[in-house]
């Protein structure tokens, strides 16, 4: 995973991050591994309040980009939009408040 670009957003208590991994002769990262990858690069990050947004592989190329929130705390990662939190249920071992479907 290589990083665009970093922004601080302390209003919302996260860093934002621009991401591009080049997965060239590798199957497409899943959402685990990407939430990994950035949790790596920002020291301290907690895995749990790492979020993936605008998620994008193109056709044809071993290349996904996306944004990645990692929030500061539980309560500044309470925020999210509920159907983002609801597709990080199987990665994040604290997001099992609801009991929403299997997938």
């Amino acid at each position: 995973m290589q990083i665009k670009n970093r922004t601080e957003n302390p209003l919302l208590d996260r860093v934002e991050l621009i991401f591009e991994w080049n997965h060239r002769n590798e199957p497409t990262p899943t959402l685990a591994e990407m939430v990994a990858a950035a949790a790596k690069a920002e020291p301290g990050a907690n895995r749990d309040f790492v979020f993936l947004k605008e998620i994008s592989t193109r056709y044809g190329r071993p290349l996904t980009t996306g944004v990645a929130l990692i929030y500061g705390s539980a309560d500044s990662a309470a925020f999210e939009q509920e159907h983002v939190k609801n597709r990080h249920k199987g990665v994040h071992s604290s997001n099992d408040k609801s009991n929403g479907g299997d997938e």
